[in-house]
């Protein structure tokens, strides 16, 4: 059985269905031999994932993954091989966890002025609450039939009720990264569209790009890894696999080598 890792997956710690304990369940079950859970915002999952991986004798690579605006866009950066018990990362995750629940307060009071109403209490606490759980909140209240139709009629960006909260710079979350001692990637760059944009932030001290993701072409990733080539970035893929939350992304669609993995993860990973 070849190495398979993947490494873009999120738990219930921030907006997956599945538990930490799960998920590398989950891993272990379809026969992938590493993942790297990179919950939005926080590394709260760690704490029990890396028992789980130990038992289950797979490795596990530390990540996380976060938004951040450069030039009004919106580019998602997944930071690998950070050291999760960092102070200064975690004060950064908990100002990021603030700034989501300022957010889904705006989108909520949005809503209900279109008379969907929801109760922000409700949607849970103490893990990492986005859209896709006020996207289930809709779907519950049978506001609407699923949580796509949810993003796609009213909270996907630029839709009515969207807000894109209070915006943290591409620049300061990879210095906060680098500060961590970890190593800053481009999340699933495909859905940048500005091509002076991507010129622009391939200026910047990015140590990777995604080239392999779940809704990529083989063409578009051809098109990735060429230019990480080029770049001298390190390469790294996975699926952004949600488990219930998005059924159409399965765990492993995207993976990568044992070298690569290695490359990546030098310090924090266990097994």
């Amino acid at each position: 059985m070849s190495f398979r890792a993947d490494l873009h997956c999120h738990t219930t710690c921030s907006d997956g269905s599945l538990s930490p304990e799960e998920l590398i369940a989950h891993a272990k079950e379809i026969g992938l031999s590493a993942v790297s859970i990179t919950d939005h915002d926080t590394v709260d999952a760690y704490e029990r994932a890396i028992p789980a991986a130990k038992k289950a004798q797979i490795w596990l690579g530390a990540g996380v993954e976060f938004s951040s605006v450069d030039e009004g866009l919106s580019v998602h950066i997944l930071g690998y091989d950070i050291d999760i018990k960092n102070q200064e990362l975690k004060a950064f995750c908990q100002k990021h966890i603030e700034r989501r629940k300022d957010r889904n307060r705006r989108i909520i009071e949005k809503l209900a002025k279109k008379g969907m109403v929801i109760d922000q209490d409700a949607l849970g606490s103490g893990y990492t609450i986005g859209r896709p759980h006020i996207a289930l909140a809709l779907v519950e209240k049978g506001y609407i039939n699923s949580i796509q139709d949810a993003f796609n009629q009213f909270i996907g960006d630029g839709k009515s009720c969207f807000d894109p909260g209070i915006p943290v710079s591409t620049d300061q979350t990879i210095a906060m990264i680098h500060q961590a001692g970890g190593k800053a990637f481009i999340a699933h760059p495909h859905v940048l569209r500005n091509q002076r944009h991507i010129s622009k932030l391939l200026e910047k001290p990015f140590d990777g790009l995604e080239c392999y993701y779940s809704k990529c072409t083989p063409e578009q990733e051809r098109k990735w890894v060429q230019l990480a080539r080029e770049k001298n970035l390190i390469i790294s893929g996975g699926s952004d696999f949600h488990g219930a939350i998005k059924p159409h992304i399965p765990l492993g669609c995207s993976w990568v080598d044992q070298m690569t993995f290695e490359q990546i993860f030098e310090r924090q990973r266990w097994k």
